[in-house]
Parts: structure tokens; sequence; C-alpha cells
């Protein structure tokens, strides 16, 4: 066979006899594809059909010359030849405008002038004149002239799959889905026997709809009908998917239509879903005088919010993994968590240095809405993952389910572009628009996706349009804010029945077949709703989460030998790697840390319980917006070339570690990001996983993310996650938007051991706390871990600590001041702090010579779980003390005292007053003036370190 030289088209290599064979080759592969060889297979795939004899290539590509050398150039002719190829442009660019895509015809006409050859003063006879090959490169042997090959063009680009590929400005690329868009064979049409499937399937989908709204009168569902191909679109994704080697296919979507995926797609039985419209909950958990709820930690969630996983196999080998992931009504804040478990899936990380991505292991599918996907920012966020080395995944399959609703609210209330999906544009991710009432050209669509997926690893979306065939939900009268569309929806025929009267037409199938399809899916709806009935409790509400017994705490000390090992090692770079001095300066600082006398500082300790995890053979991914040098440029983990800008990475070829270490500057989002990490996490659970944030006021950007992720995740979905957030809070006078990582916000969502909170005062705790967060991965106790991360006191001697603190210490929940308490029977006043504030009154006392003997201090370092006990261990030395004082250095309505002060109450001896110290209440975190900031914290600590007057003589009554 002959090679396609350069960029030459391939039909130029045959004339005469020889392209009359591959003529005859390509009518064996138009009957059976598998009849033709390998070579000539994939060039009838990827060009489509050879010319015909009389208008062959060469014929056509030198349709010029033999004009300019007969001396009679015809320059009229090749004007119109240009614009011919004009008009070529405008059908693949504007095609879309006049496609058949509107299901019930509600859409505004537009206008597709530009589509027509009088636009461009063209008419039939001037096409017929040109050689159909001069003007589209794709012609192929049934396409002669100008005019058939605009004619075919307008069948493709207008028909019932639209296509948006003008801004992917890849050229390979976009000539490749051009090529797939004009080609007759791929995708190959469906076979008669697929075609049956489909059906099949369809009717599937719809009576089950049907089956629960007629059973389960006015219960919510959130029903799929009217984008009923979504699931046969699914099944196929599925199965390309796991054929081209993707073992783990991950997907996320809203609640529309998610209990006919889970029982379709997922294989959730019927009869379960049924069980969760049908059956009251255990009376024994149901929350009683006197009960906590329905069991300790497990609240669970509405049926069309859970996730569910399967494992697709091909005979007795598992093939796949199917993950649907869980998702609260907080439509799209699903997408970066599934991205996060595909690129958790994807990494290998059980060698050093950055974990090896293989992108063909896991494969992504989410779904959107069409009000969602350009109303809610987080779609934007996480689309913007595409390209980013920490977060890419290979591609995702985007799939819009568009029922041309957001709610009540029309599409021209919820957005300002003309298409739900021209959000993707600016990423340049190929769009196919297609009407949900064709599924064989859904179909279609699919296939083409995956395949782009597959081949060029990037992400594709499709705009399946569709319809919503009852109201938002099925409690909901659409009628009454969308009368004249559901007046066509009533007398709308559904998929199934389009899709069978079109079979029957062709004589696929036939009256009694479809009969057959039918009472069979009742059948078993029917045998599942029995067998549900004689159950008595469903499963669902028999879920149980232990009560948590103590953490069993791994010790988390190292030996100071080998912290001395590994502390070296950190200093070693490659002999021609130019470290930037004064960095280097300031790095080998180090190498004495750990010596007698020596100090390890924040950023150390921080270094050293990294290395050390991964020594422990525990894999370490860290991001953030600066999270390589860290903010406040104290991490530097990522050294660069003062020369040549190169990268290195210390922990990368640490001869020590076991396990990978991912360390990345993650683009300026804080909710994707977060998700992001999450479902890595989740996905990853023996894996220690970091965010942090740039400051910790700007996590509020992940509120939602917090709230029902994070916090919530365990207790209704049992989704374990030991995410670790490192949020910098303190108020350092630095202005309202760089002090406040609104610690009340996350101790307020705290509750049933959800998560652990802290804000700690030395470095060897923040050393232990990571250490000891990493043990409890992939176990039981996993948890999330919140913590108020230090600004200034990553560099204040005060909080760096000694070795012996390192290599025999551990995880201090409460820590009390040095220097105080060491006469018990005098002191009368107990402060409790964290965080900075406990260093400022450590420097205010130690700087003031008085006698501090009636003072005590006491350092919670863990905030939730309230370490009450350890409070009450230290109480009770002190017999005499009067009063218990709280001291902060946030306002009075932030910071942790609202949480703390019920708890101190109910620790406090009997007979001591509790109070608050620190600023009153403010609706700002902090003054935007330094002055102000530095007076007003002098005051805090002055009145919090001021002894009350012994002999005070009251006066009057």
């Amino acid at each position: 066979m002959t090679i396609v030289e350069g960029n030459k088209k391939p039909w130029e290599s045959y004339y005469g006899p020889n392209m009359g064979y591959v003529q005859e080759q390509y009518e064996l592969f138009t009957q059976d594809p598998g009849s033709v060889t390998p070579a000539y297979r994939e060039l009838f795939e990827q060009w489509g059909a050879p010319p015909m004899s009389g208008t062959d290539a060469r014929t056509t590509s030198n349709f010029g010359n033999a004009q300019s050398a007969s001396g009679n150039v015809d320059i009229q002719l090749l004007q119109k030849a240009v614009t011919a190829g004009k008009l070529v442009w405008n059908i693949r660019t504007y095609g879309h405008l006049a496609a058949d895509i509107d299901p019930l015809g509600i859409s505004e006409d537009t206008d597709t002038s530009l589509l027509e050859p009088q636009h461009f003063e063209l008419n039939e006879e001037d096409l017929k004149a040109l050689p159909a090959s001069l003007i589209w490169e794709g012609a192929d042997g049934q396409t002669a002239t100008g005019w058939d090959a605009i004619q075919r063009l307008r069948q493709i680009y207008t028909g019932p799959m639209a296509y948006e590929f003008s801004h992917v400005h890849e050229v390979q690329e976009r000539e490749w889905l051009n090529r797939r868009a004009e080609s007759r064979t791929s995708p190959a049409p469906l076979t008669p026997k697929e075609r049956k499937t489909l059906l099949e399937r369809l009717v599937e989908v719809e009576q089950f709809e049907d089956y629960l709204h007629k059973t389960f009168v006015g219960q919510k569902r959130f029903s799929i009908e009217g984008n009923d191909v979504l699931v046969p679109m699914l099944d196929e994704a599925v199965r390309i998917m796991a054929e081209a080697g993707s073992s783990h296919i991950l997907m996320g979507m809203a609640h529309r239509g998610r209990l006919n995926v889970l029982a379709h797609v997922l294989g959730k039985p019927y009869s379960k879903i049924f069980s969760e419209f049908h059956h009251a909950p255990n009376k024994d958990m149901v929350p009683s005088e006197g009960s906590t709820g329905i069991n300790y930690g497990w609240t669970g969630d509405v049926k069309y919010h859970m996730g569910a996983n399967r494992f697709v196999k091909d005979g007795e080998t598992v093939q796949a993994r199917l993950t649907l992931a869980n998702n609260p009504s907080h439509l799209e804040y699903v997408n970066p968590v599934v991205q996060g478990f595909a690129r958790a899936a994807q990494d290998d990380r059980r060698d050093p240095g950055y974990p090896k991505q293989d992108v063909t292991k896991a494969a992504t599918i989410l779904m959107h809405g069409d009000a969602a996907f350009p109303g809610e920012g987080i779609v934007a966020e996480t689309l913007n993952f595409k390209a980013l080395p920490g977060y890419q995944n290979g591609g995702t399959i985007h799939i819009i389910v568009n029922n041309r609703l957001g709610f009540t609210t029309d599409s021209s209330d919820s957005r300002s572009t003309y298409y739900a999906s021209d959000l993707a544009k600016g990423y340049e991710i190929p769009i196919v628009h297609v009407n949900a009432d064709n599924p064989e050209a859904c179909i279609a669509a699919i296939r083409m996706a995956a395949e782009y997926r597959n081949r060029f690893k990037k992400d594709f979306l499709i705009d399946l349009i569709g319809y919503r065939r009852y109201g938002h939900n099925e409690t909901d009268d659409p009628e009454t804010t969308q009368p004249t569309v559901y007046d066509k929806v009533k007398n709308h025929p559904t998929v199934s029945h389009l899709y069978q009267d079109h079979l029957k037409q062709e004589s696929v199938i036939d009256d009694a077949s479809i009969a057959s399809i039918r009472d069979g899916v009742m059948n078993k709806l029917k045998e599942a709703y029995d067998q549900m009935k004689k159950n008595e409790v469903h499963e669902y509400y028999q879920r149980k989460i232990s009560e948590p017994e103590a953490v069993t705490i791994t010790p988390t000390a190292v030996p100071l030998e080998n912290l001395r090992s590994i502390n070296a090692d950190l200093l070693k770079w490659p002999e021609n790697f130019n470290v930037y001095p004064k960095l280097q300066r300031i790095l080998q600082r180090r190498s004495t840390s750990l010596n007698e006398g020596e100090k390890v500082d924040w950023s150390l300790a921080e270094t050293l319980a990294f290395a050390t995890i991964l020594a422990d053979g525990k894999p370490i991914r860290i991001s953030g917006q600066d999270a390589e040098r860290a903010t406040f440029a104290h991490r530097n983990l990522v050294l660069h070339d003062s020369e040549n800008g190169a990268k290195f990475c210390p922990l990368h070829h640490l001869p020590q570690a076991r396990a990978s270490f991912a360390i990345y500057n993650s683009p300026l989002s804080e909710e994707s990001v977060v998700g992001f990490e999450y479902g890595y996490n989740v996905y990853s659970p023996d894996t220690l996983v970091i965010w942090e944030a740039q400051f910790g006021d700007f996590a509020n950007c992940a509120q939602v993310i917090f709230d029902q992720f994070v916090s919530a995740g365990r207790a209704k979905w049992s989704q374990k996650s030991s995410l670790v957030m490192l949020l910098p809070h303190a108020n350092e006078g630095q202005g309202p938007e760089h002090t406040s990582a609104r610690l009340e916000r996350f101790l307020q969502l705290c509750a049933e051991d959800n998560m652990t909170v802290a804000n700690l005062s030395s470095a060897s705790q923040y050393f232990h706390l990571l250490r000891r967060q990493a043990s409890l991965t992939e176990t039981e106790d996993a948890r999330p871990l919140v913590m108020m991360s230090p600004k200034s006191l990553i560099r204040n001697p005060r909080v760096a600590s000694p070795a012996v603190e390192f290599s025999e210490g551990k995880f201090e929940l409460v820590l009390e001041q040095a220097g105080l308490g060491t006469q018990p029977d005098r002191v009368e006043r107990i402060i409790l702090c964290s965080g900075k504030m406990a260093i400022d009154l450590e420097d205010a006392f130690e700087k003031d010579k008085a006698d501090w003997s009636w003072l005590h201090i006491i350092r919670v370092e863990q905030l939730y779980p309230f370490p009450a006990e350890e409070i009450k261990r230290v109480l009770a030395r002190f017999s005499n003390v009067k009063e218990l004082v709280w001291v902060q250095e946030e306002n009075k309505n932030m910071g942790a005292w609202t949480y703390m002060e019920p708890r101190l109450r109910e620790v406090a001896p009997e007979g001591t007053t509790v109070r608050y110290e620190g600023r009153p209440e403010h609706a700002s975190p902090s003054s935007g003036y330094q002055l102000v900031h530095s007076m007003e914290q002098q005051q805090i600590i002055t009145s919090a370190l001021k002894q009350t007057t012994k002999n005070n003589i009251p006066l009057g009554r």
C-alpha cells in the first residue's frame, strides 16, 4: 500500500487502475470493515471514501494548473471556487444555527443566511461547474460536484447533531473533528441488533420513571424524562472507556435523572430504590425523647443525592470500577471532587518523586444542568483544571443534560450566552449539540466524544438538548410558569415511542417484539416491587456508625539519629544546581538545628514531618496557591536554579523516602481546589492530602465544600476523609482580609467527632500533629484536620522547639505555660488561649519581672474534639482558682469564644467565674489600621495579665 507523505491527500497517490482497486476496497469496507486489511481500514476511517474515477484527486489538484497551461484562465470560475470554499467554512462554523436540535420546536428562529449560496452570489450551476474535491477536501466517491458537496455538508451540519469546532485552535484536532463529523462510516452506523438493544434500554428508562410516578404518587424523584437517552449514552461511554483500558470510570451528576442512572448504569436493584420510597425507617432508630438521633454519626441523605459503585465484568474478570459520586443539592460542586477521584486513580504513588500518572487508567464523565453550567462559577474553576499539571486527568466527557429550564427559570433569564455550553469555548473544548429525541445521533455523539478523549487526552462536551416532562419535582406544576412549553410537552410522544416507530418503518422490529419488550420490563418492575414489600425495614435506615472509642494513637516521635540523617540529606543538591544565594544561607542554617542547645523552627518541623512520613511509606500530596514556596516564603520545597530556572525538590531525592511526594502551586481558586483535594483523598485514602490557603481568610471562598463535603460527608454518605487544611490565621494588623480563617465557622460545623480543629503554638506540636494525621489515614479514625496555621509565628523563636521534643515527644492536646503555676495554692486566675495569643502572652509576662504566682496559662492546642479531661486534670491541681479567662485576639463574635464558653463552664470548678477577654463584637474581622491594631492588642494583653485588686472595699449597698 502506498504511504501518505507529508500533507498530501492519500488519493493523490492513486489513479487509473489503482484508483479502481481502491474504490473496490472501499465498497467491501462499507459492507464489512473487517473484510479489508487494517491499513485500508485505517485509511478509510480517517479519510472516508476515495473520489469517483471521473473526478479523482489528480484531476482536482491540477484543475487550476490545466487552465493556466491552456492560456484560458477563467478568473471568474476561480473566484467562485474560492467563494465556495468560504461557504463550506460557514457551513462548518455556523451550521449549528440551522440544525435540527430542538425536540419541541420552541427555539427562536435565527438568521441562517450565511449558510446559503445566494449569500455569496453563487447558484446551483456555479457549484455544479466545480469538482467537489476542489471545495471540500473530504469529498467521497458519492459526491461529484461542488453542488453535491454543499448539499452533503448542509445535511451533516444542520442535522440532529450540530458541531462547534472552529474555536479549537489545534489544527490537527480540528481537522480530525471535521473528518469525523463528515465521514459516512465513523462512528459506524448502529447494527440492527444494537438498534433493538437501544430501544430496550429506552423502554426500561421510561417505564421505570412511569412506574415510580404511578406507584409513589406525589413523591419527589427528579425524573430523567425528556432526556431519557442519557442512560444509553452512559452505557456506551462506559463500554468504550473500559475497552480502551480505563479500570476506573468516575461519574458526577446532580439529582435530575440520578435514580434512573443508579438503576440502569450503576446496577442498583429496583427493589432497593422502591424501598427508599416505600418504607418508614426502623422505629427503634427514629429520634425520640432523650435520644440523640437515628444513630451516632449517621444521618444519611435523600435518595437522589446518594452515589454508588459497580464493578463492570468481562466474563469473570473485573474490567472497571464504575463510581457515581455522592452529591448534595449544590448542583455542580461535585465536579472538582470527581476530577480529584480520577487523578487519584491515575497516580502511582509507590515510588519517591512525583507520582507517575497514567491517564488511561481512569476516565471521567460529568453531567451538568443547562442553567447551572453557565450559572455556577465552580464549573469554570473546574474546567480550568483541563491542562494544569497538578490537576489534569487526560480529558473529561461533559454532558449538559439540557431541559431548557432552571427550576422555573427560562434560559433567557438564566444565561447571557446563546448556548448553555458556550463557556466551554474559552477552554477550546469541542462541542456537539444533539437532539435528545434522536437516539442514534446521541449514540454517535458519545462515540465521537469518547474517541476524541482517548485519542487527544482532552475534554469533550455534548449538549444533550431535550425537555423536562414534569415540573422541577413531581409535586410542582410547571404550567403556571411555562404554559406554552408544557402544552407542547403534554402532546409530545416519548422518545421510546418515537424510536420504536422509526424502527418499525425501517422493518427492524415489529409490533409483537415491541409488546414483548414492554411487557418484559413491566414484569421486572412488578417483581421487584413485590420483593420489596416482603421486607419490613429497608437497609438504608439500618446504617450504623459506632460511637467512636478513644482514638488509638501511633507513636509519632522519631529517633534523633534518623532525624539528623534526614536533615543532612535534605541539604544535598546536585553539584551543578545553583541555589539562590540568599535562600541557600537560610537553608544551610538548618544543618545545626537538631544539635544540643539549638532549636527547630516551624518550617523545618514541617519538612521533617513530611520526610519522616515519606520514610514510613506514606505518600503525600500538598497544593495551594503558593504551596511550593509558601505564601510566607518559609517552605521552599521546590528550589529554582538561580541561573537557568531548573527545579529541584529535595524530598524527591531523599534516600529514606518510600513513597511519592506531590507538591503543586494551585490555580487562583479555592472552591474547586479544595473539592479536588477532597476527592483525591476520598479515592486515595492512603495518601496524606494537604490544602493550604494563601491566607485563611480566602477559605470562605470554599464554604460549600466545607459545609457539604468536608464536615458532613461522613454523616451523610459514610465517606471518610483525612484531608488537612492549613489556614493562615492571626491578627497581625494586616487588615480585614488578611486576619481571620473564620475559626468560628469551622467550630460551628463540628459534631460527632467529624473533624479535628487545632490552633498550635509550637513547631514540635505541628510535627507530631502531621504525623498523627498521617497515621490515621485508612482507619476508622480518619477525619479531616482544620488547622489555624501561623503567619508571623513561623519565624518567631518562641515557637521553635528543641530536638528532644521531636525524638521523644508527642502531640499534646493542651500545653501548660512554662514558668507559671509552680505554686498551685496561690493561683487565682487561669487563662486559656490558643495559637498566636499564647505567644503574645508569654512574651508579655516574661518581659515583666512581676510576681506571677497568682496566674497560670493553659494553651488549648486542639479545640475540637474538646479536650475536657485534659483541662480538668490541669484545673484539679489549683484549688484556689477564682476565675477562668478565655483570651483571644479575634472579635468576641468570632474566634473560639462562643464555642469555648459553654464547654469551659462545664469543666470549671464550682464557684469559679468564666469570662472573656478580647476585642468586642465587630462586623469586620479586624481594623485596617496598624496603629489601631497594636493598641487593641496591647490592651487585651494588659487586661488579661492585670491582677484583680485583693482588698476592694464595697461602697454603699
